[in-house]
């Protein structure tokens, strides 16, 4: 499978990628203060194992697709999750599905500005085939939905015509009953969650010095002008490019980015000159976010903005990394799972409940390896989308506003980048020749050593390293946790207060 930020199809990716525990960033040495990160996060692993690929996952933003997230020498074999947004490709999928997820936004090499592609035949004339029996559905897309737009022209040009040619003067006009109903839509319907949060979403194009960048989805996070979105969606404009905010009236905005966490995958941006009548978004609690659940998602798939689509959640907990192959940026999150369709594009967009409160950002999907519509090298949705649990994307946008920096929760140990599905193992050797478990820290304190192997975090069975750091990343700094582990083929439980760090590297 391959993880898409709705960008760039990926190869396939370990179902438990090797990840360090505490860090994002792969170069940088371990610190033992707790403003640094214990462990940079590696590069994701290159398929080790020879296998097949198979379903890639994609980032659902405006760039291309994270899905090739490399790791170290003990990388297993697999692919990597894509974000439905912007940004380079590179993702972990699900354990249980090896796959790449990848971001789900469009741009350049991305999903979120598409159309058709060369092999179309949109404007093509259409000469209407000799009558068959009926044998099934097949036939291409675009061939039917040319057909349709004929049929549908021909209908309206004939039934004008024959009305015309009938009109003596003498036929009676009947006037057309207004006792239909209201078309008033009720807040509990998907059009009534539409009609509702649609004005306070935004399609967001960002753009490199180099002109290099795409388009992505965002949401209004408060009245002063804040927009939380996807890491991805934003990062080719962090270092002086250009950013734009439009709303569903048209209105266009410049932009700012406030703060950006690439472990995390959020950002929050400001427009300049806000309007005074922004309406914030309610947000939800995603704990209490159940599988049946209906959903709504918002977004602007292939660059078709403010599409609305629905589906259920169908999965909580789900463990997704994906990094943009360098080595040095990797994103980890305890993900909702969606069968709204989310495509390249829909990165950053808010995912609904059926009250319409944000319960997710929309970040990720997985999808096959084949390309889009009209031969396109973007992957599409195929039911499988990944959201970041709104609770704990709050608080991190509320650190990005108040600080510009993000902080995240650690133990303070190195683990094995192995794919196993038997836990997550201290490491015998930190990266950079550090400690493996820091001295001092969190993991020390609780009497963890290298070789020991985490299987539990609280009540979350932990199958890999990076299924360990989704899961700490769930919590704030402070937080006590009970961690089960194995040392010595024999099983032991311990309660550990997670420590903090600051900033991606």
């Amino acid at each position: 499978m391959s993880t898409e930020n709705e960008g760039t199809a990926v190869p396939p990716a370990p179902s438990a990628p090797p990840v360090p525990v505490d860090a994002p960033a792969a170069s940088a040495p371990q610190a033992s203060d707790a403003g640094a990160p214990t462990t940079p996060i590696p590069p994701t692993p290159p398929n080790a194992s020879g296998a097949a690929p198979g379903p890639e996952l994609v980032h659902a933003g405006p760039a291309p697709a994270y899905a090739s997230a490399e790791g170290g020498a003990q990388q297993g074999a697999g692919g990597a999750p894509q974000y439905p947004g912007p940004g380079p490709e590179g993702a972990w999928p699900p354990p249980q599905n090896p796959g790449t997820p990848s971001y789900g936004d469009g741009g350049a090499g991305g999903a979120g500005a598409g159309g058709v592609g060369a092999g179309g035949v949109w404007g093509a004339g259409y000469q209407q085939p000799a009558p068959k029996p009926k044998s099934g559905r097949g036939g291409l897309v675009a061939a039917i939905l040319v057909a349709a737009l004929v049929a549908g022209g021909l209908g309206g040009g004939l039934g004008y015509t024959l009305a015309k040619n009938n009109d003596d003067g003498s036929s009676t006009t009947l006037s057309a009953s207004e006792s239909g109903g209201s078309v008033k839509r009720d807040a509990g319907t998907v059009a009534g969650v539409a009609q509702k949060a649609l004005p306070s979403t935004v399609t967001i194009e960002a753009e490199s010095t180099s002109g290099e960048g795409g388009t992505g989805t965002g949401f209004v996070f408060d009245t002063q002008g804040h927009i939380v979105t996807n890491n991805h969606v934003v990062a080719e404009a962090v270092d002086g490019g250009k950013l734009t905010a439009t709303f569903p009236n048209g209105k266009k905005y410049d932009a700012e980015v406030v703060g950006h966490a690439q472990g995390y995958d959020v950002a929050v941006i400001k427009l300049k000159n806000a309007p005074s009548d922004l309406r914030p978004l309610t947000l939800g609690n995603s704990d209490q976010v159940a599988v049946g659940d209906s959903t709504i998602a918002i977004g602007a798939p292939f660059g078709l903005s403010n599409t609305v689509t629905t589906g259920i959640i169908s999965a909580k907990n789900r463990p997704v990394a994906s990094s943009d192959g360098s080595g040095s940026n990797a994103s980890y999150m305890s993900a909702l799972q969606t069968d709204a369709s989310i495509n390249p594009g829909n990165s950053g967009g808010p995912l609904l409940d059926a009250q319409g409160n944000v319960i997710g950002i929309n970040s990720a999907i997985q999808s096959t390896s084949g390309g889009g519509l009209g031969g396109t090298s973007q992957s599409g949705s195929i039911g499988l989308g990944f959201a970041i649990p709104i609770n704990q994307a709050k608080y991190v946008a509320q650190q990005l506003i108040q600080t510009g920096k993000p902080v995240y929760a650690k133990i303070g140990a190195s683990v094995s980048l192995e794919d196993s599905s038997g836990g997550a193992k201290i490491t015998t050797e930190g990266a950079g020749g550090s400690a493996p478990v820091e001295a001092g820290g969190p993991a020390a304190k609780a009497g963890l050593k290298p070789g020991d192997v985490i299987t539990k975090l609280d009540d979350h069975v932990i199958d890999s390293g990076p299924t360990l750091i989704g899961e700490i990343w769930t919590h704030k700094p402070g937080d006590k946790v009970k961690i089960t582990y194995e040392r010595d083929g024999r099983t032991h439980t311990v309660d550990l207060t997670l420590g903090s760090r600051t900033g991606d590297s």
